[in-house]
C-alpha cells in the first residue's frame, strides 16, 4: 500500500499550497498587506514556471494503485500530468495572477483582511489545479469541493455589504445540494463498475449487465449534473447573477473564469476518459442543457443595465458554447474536447480582460460617482477621458462578441461550430447561430456607449499600477490571440 511520490508532478499546486500556509503565518505576525499581495502574486508565478519546466517532459503520474492491487488491471494513478493538464493548470495560474493584480487595490479599498483573502484565493488554487490533474472521482470531488470552499468566504469577506454576505450563503446552499448530487451519481457508477479509477471505469460501463444499465444511466445523468451546477449552466445557473453582483470584483472575476476552466476540465476528462460508453446518454442531455444555457443567457443578458449583472449573464450564456461541442457524444470526442478547451483558454483572456476594466472603473464609487457605479450609462464618454482604456474594453467586448477585428472571439466561435457540426448534431449548430446574433447587440450597445458624450462630466481616478498591469497584460494577450489565434488551436490539438 505504500505509494511513491512524483514530487515534480505535483509541484505546481503544492508551491501554491505551501505559499497559501506561509501567507496565513505572516498575516498572523502582521506582515504589510502590499507584502503578502506580491507573495501570493510571487507564488502563482512560481507555479507557472514549474508548469513550463513540466511541459517539454514525458507524462507524469503519482499517487498510482499499487502493482501488488492492481488484478492485471491497469496502472490506475490518480493525478496524472500531461499536456492537457499542464495546458488547464497554465491558464488557471495566469488567470490566478492576473485576478492578484486586481486584488491588490480591492483589499484596501474594501478593508478586507488581506491575509485572510490571500490563503482563502491560494487555496481555491490548490483545488483548481488538482481538479484538473484528477483522475479519479474520490479526487475529483475533493479538488472541485477544495475550490468551492474558499470561495465561498472570499465572497462574502466584505462584510459591510449585506449583497456579499447573501451571495455567499447562496452560493454555499447551491454548492452543497450540486455536491450531493453528484456523490449520489458517483455511488451509483461505483456500484456498477465497482471502480474509481476513470481508466477502470471507461471498459467496466462498457459491459454493464442489462439490469444495472438504468442505474448507471442515471448515475452518469447526476455527475453530468454535479458539474452543469459548477459551470452555471441552465438551469443550474441561479446562483450566478446575485453571487457575481454581491461579490468583490477580483472574486466574481475568478468565478467566472478560473473556476468555470477548472469546471469544464473536469468535465471533459470525466466524459473522455471515464464515461465515453454512455456517450448515447449524457450527449444528448448536454445539448439540450448547452442550448437551454446559451439561449437563456442571451436573453436575460439583453435586459441588463448594470456591468455587473450583464458580465454574469453574458458568462451563463459564453458556458453554452463551451459545452455544445461536448454535445457529439461519443462521436468525434477528442475533437469535441479540442473545441471546448480552445473556448475555454480564448474566453479567459476576453472575460479576464473585461473583468479588469470593470475593476478600474467601480472606483469612481469612492470618489463621488456612486449612482453610476454599477450602471452601463456610467460608462458613456469613457473615451473621451481614457481613450486606451475605452478603447480596451470595447475591443475585448467585440471579441466576446465574436466580431472583427476581435478575431480571437470569432475564431472560438467558429471553432465550436465547426466541431458541433462535425459531430452531426446540427439543430445546436443552428441554436448557436442564433444565439450569435443575440449576443452581438448587448456587447455593442455596451461598446457604443464608451464613445457617447457623457450624461455629466467627472474626472475618474487614475487606477493603481497593478489594474494597469493586469489591463496590459490581457490587452496584449487579446491583441496576440487575434492576430495569431491558431497558436491555441496548435496548442490545444498537441495537448488533447
Amino acid at each position: 500500500m505504500i505509494q511513491g511520490i512524483d514530487y515534480a508532478a505535483i509541484a505546481p499546486p503544492l508551491i501554491v499550497a505551501a505559499a497559501a500556509l506561509a501567507l496565513l503565518l505572516a498575516d498572523a505576525f502582521d506582515a504589510p498587506r502590499r507584502a503578502l499581495g506580491l507573495a501570493s502574486g510571487g507564488a502563482l508565478g512560481a507555479a507557472l514556471i514549474a508548469v513550463i519546466a513540466l511541459a517539454p517532459g514525458d507524462r507524469r503520474a503519482t499517487f498510482c494503485v499499487p502493482a501488488s492491487l492492481r488484478g492485471g488491471g491497469p496502472r490506475s494513478c490518480s493525478y496524472v500530468t500531461d499536456d492537457f493538464t499542464l495546458l488547464f493548470q497554465g491558464i488557471v495560474l495566469a488567470a490566478a495572477l492576473v485576478v492578484v493584480l486586481l486584488s491588490l487595490q480591492e483589499i484596501t479599498d474594501a478593508q478586507m483582511p488581506a491575509g485572510e483573502y490571500h490563503f482563502l484565493l491560494l487555496c481555491a488554487v490548490v483545488g483548481a489545479l488538482t481538479l484538473v490533474a484528477a483522475r479519479d472521482l474520490v479526487l475529483l470531488l475533493v479538488a472541485l469541493e477544495t475550490l468551492s470552499l474558499p470561495v465561498f468566504a472570499l465572497v462574502g469577506l466584505r462584510r459591510y455589504d449585506g449583497r456579499a454576505s447573501e451571495a455567499a450563503l447562496k452560493l454555499f446552499l447551491v454548492s452543497v445540494v450540486s455536491t450531493a448530487i453528484m456523490l449520489f451519481g458517483i455511488s451509483l457508477v461505483y456500484g456498477t463498475t465497482g471502480a474509481m479509477h476513470l481508466d477502470r471505469i471507461a471498459p467496466a460501463l462498457g459491459r454493464v449487465p442489462s439490469d444495472l444499465d438504468p442505474v448507471a444511466a442515471v448515475g452518469v445523468v447526476l455527475v453530468l449534473a454535479g458539474f452543469a451546477f459548477k459551470v452555471a449552466a441552465v438551469p443550474f445557473h441561479f446562483w450566478a447573477p446575485d453571487v457575481y453582483n454581491g461579490a468583490p470584483l477580483p472574486v466574481a472575476a475568478f468565478l467566472s473564469v478560473v473556476s468555470k476552466a477548472a469546471g469544464f476540465a473536469g468535465l471533459a476528462i470525466v466524459l473522455a476518459l471515464g464515461l465515453p460508453a454512455y456517450g448515447h446518454v449524457w450527449g444528448p442531455v448536454i445539448g439540450v442543457l448547452a442550448a437551454l444555457t446559451m439561449t437563456l443567457g442571451n436573453l436575460v443578458a439583453l435586459r441588463q443595465r448594470t456591468a455587473i449583472r450583464l458580465l454574469a449573464w453574458s458568462s451563463v450564456a459564453q458556458s453554452g458554447y463551451m459545452l455544445a461541442p461536448l454535445s457529439v457524444g461519443s462521436h468525434r470526442l477528442p475533437e469535441a474536447v479540442a473545441a471546448t478547451t480552445a473556448y475555454v483558454a480564448l474566453y479567459a483572456v476576453m472575460n479576464l480582460g473585461a473583468f479588469t476594466v470593470v475593476t478600474g472603473f467601480a472606483r469612481r464609487a469612492l470618489h463621488g460617482a456612486r449612482p453610476y457605479r454599477d450602471t452601463l450609462d456610467g460608462y458613456r464618454g469613457l473615451a473621451h477621458r481614457s481613450p486606451a482604456t475605452a478603447t480596451a474594453l470595447a475591443f475585448f467586448l467585440i471579441c466576446l462578441a465574436g466580431l472583427p477585428p476581435g478575431v480571437m472571439g470569432l475564431f472560438a466561435k467558429v471553432v465550436v461550430f465547426r466541431s458541433t457540426v462535425a459531430g452531426g448534431v446540427t439543430w445546436l449548430a443552428v441554436i448557436m447561430a442564433i444565439n450569435t446574433v443575440l449576443g452581438l447587440y448587448y456587447y455593442l450597445a455596451w461598446a457604443v456607449r464608451l464613445f457617447t458624450p457623457p450624461v455629466r462630466p467627472f474626472a475618474d481616478p487614475l487606477p493603481g499600477w497593478p489594474v494597469r498591469a493586469a489591463l496590459a497584460a490581457t490587452a496584449a494577450g487579446a491583441v496576440v490571440l487575434s492576430v495569431a489565434p491558431q497558436i491555441v488551436l496548435q496548442t490545444v490539438s498537441a495537448a488533447t
